[in-house]
């Protein structure tokens, strides 16, 4: 079981030649390291168990399983609860807007990026997600989900259960605000932002920010 304290980092893709050229970019980088590859989903599964990478970088298509079904599986509540700690999906795609990239997200995922994305932005995805937040813009990310919710399902009791605050924050946070836009937004310090914020992962159940929109979406509370 790996608790290691740099962020590790497992890469998933069926060309050989696309996964070393990654694992180079990422040794590279200062505090971050790539643990595992494997060409196909179904491996994937196995070395996300063994290894408990904190990101997976994930392509869509592959043979055996594919991308969005191995995010599925690696977000399935038995094998959440069997990790010391949380592991972030970034799925790679070779066009934007691409609608399996959005039920990844759905499934888990953190966000997609293009495979002909540059090195830094790469090393800044990473960073990014292993903080708990999108690798996309807001604008990106709703217009994704926008094509995956076209009709609403209603709130959950939970959501109606949090306080006019927490309300606020919720808001915020699926429009992509940051801890800092928010607090000016609501005249509060940074830390009690974050402490809202987790009250709401509590109390509905989600994992990160960017399930918040995705709930948001689903639910039609975007903007409301």
């Amino acid at each position: 079981m790996n608790c290691a304290s740099d962020i590790t980092v497992l890469l998933v893709d069926d060309q050989d030649l696309f996964r070393e050229g990654v694992k180079v970019i990422v040794d590279a980088q200062d505090g971050m390291s790539v643990v595992g590859s494997a060409p196909d989903g179904l491996e994937a599964l196995a070395l996300v168990d063994e290894l408990q990478p904190d990101v997976v970088l994930m392509d869509i298509r592959m043979p055996e399983m594919d991308g969005v079904e191995a995010t599925r599986q690696i977000f399935g509540p038995e094998r959440v609860s069997r990790r010391c700690k949380p592991v972030r999906v970034i799925v790679l795609t070779t066009f934007n807007l691409d609608d399996r990239a959005a039920t990844a997200i759905r499934y888990g995922a953190s966000g997609f990026l293009l495979k002909d994305t540059t090195p830094a932005l790469l090393a800044d995805a990473i960073r990014t997600v292993h903080t708990g937040n999108a690798v996309l813009a807001p604008t990106d990310l709703s217009a994704l989900l926008d094509q995956q919710f076209t009709a609403a399902a209603p709130a959950p009791p939970a959501y109606l259960a949090l306080t006019g605050k927490e309300r606020e924050v919720f808001d915020a946070v699926a429009r992509g605000l940051s801890n800092a836009e928010i607090g000016g937004l609501v005249f509060a310090s940074e830390s009690t932002v974050k402490t809202h914020v987790g009250a709401i992962l509590r109390k509905l159940a989600l994992r990160d920010r960017v399930q918040i929109v995705v709930f948001a979406h689903e639910h039609g509370l975007v903007g409301r």
